[in-house]
């Protein structure tokens, strides 16, 4: 049976936090496609996070449903969750979290350490050959202490692919870097999305950072406003339900014309 073309699938997806009594996410519904790189925009505060934790399988909504990858992650329990995770989706994020006593090389290898289903040996010379094509070959036994910002952020990124993911989760992934290193981190997340066919949502501030992505998602006070596409003639077009009658959203036509952010 062919694989679908949608790797990814929310229905009305929400999220209370009720302690704070504060709606995250609300009724989000979209499709998202293998190999597409989606951006997700909007101010702080607005639920960008919230809902890359939930596609991320790191949270559970409390209403709604999420197909990934043909599963219902609604209906899996924990120990499934995690194994989603640690084999389909490898995660960036701004503050970078690297292990301070671990090395380089050692800090790549730390999702195969934990899916035991991979092997170490093979993993290895996968590790060196992502550290050489994001530039750290020559530092795979330095500590991160001993890492510039961007190098460290690169070195998140080669951690993340390592177990070789379908979806690339990246949260404000150049928001601790300055504008040149930022600028190095985009192309290399656009070049594996490229090259591996690399499905990637990422939430982020800058226009400039969402400029890479093949769609732009705004979103304000847990609420998908409306979609645009950053490459108007591109190949992939996942679409964005139209909300129901209760819930706000937006329309996304792939045919739609080009909008700025």
């Amino acid at each position: 049976m062919p694989e679908s073309d949608t790797l990814i699938s929310l229905d009305k997806v929400s999220k209370c936090y009720k302690a704070h009594s504060i709606d995250a996410v609300k009724e989000v519904s979209i499709d998202i496609c293998r190999g597409e790189f989606v951006a997700i925009m909007g101010p702080s505060g607005c639920g960008k996070s919230t809902l890359l934790n939930l596609i991320g399988a790191i949270d559970r909504p409390d209403a709604g449903s999420i197909i990934f990858d043909g599963q219902t992650l609604t209906e899996l329990d924990d120990e499934a969750l995690t194994r989603v995770r640690g084999e389909k989706i490898g995660f960036v994020f701004q503050a970078f979290n690297l292990l301070p006593t671990f090395s380089v090389l050692e800090n790549v290898l730390v999702p195969i350490e934990l899916n035991k289903a991979k092997q170490l040996q093979s993993a290895e010379k996968r590790a060196k050959e992502l550290l050489h094509r994001v530039g750290l070959e020559s530092r795979a036994n330095f500590f991160p202490a001993q890492l510039s910002g961007g190098e460290m952020q690169r070195a998140a990124i080669a951690r993340a692919l390592i177990h070789e993911p379908k979806l690339l989760v990246a949260d404000e992934p150049t928001g601790n870097l300055d504008t040149q290193n930022g600028e190095k981190i985009l192309d290399l997340i656009k070049e594996f999305n490229r090259d591996f066919k690399l499905a990637i949502i990422m939430a982020t501030h800058s226009k400039e950072a969402s400029g890479k992505a093949d769609r732009i998602l705004q979103m304000r006070d847990g609420t998908l406003l409306l979609v645009e596409s950053s490459e108007p003639s591109g190949p992939r077009s996942g679409a964005l339900h139209a909300p129901s009658s209760s819930g706000g959203g937006a329309t996304h036509t792939p045919s739609s014309s080009n909008e700025s952010a």
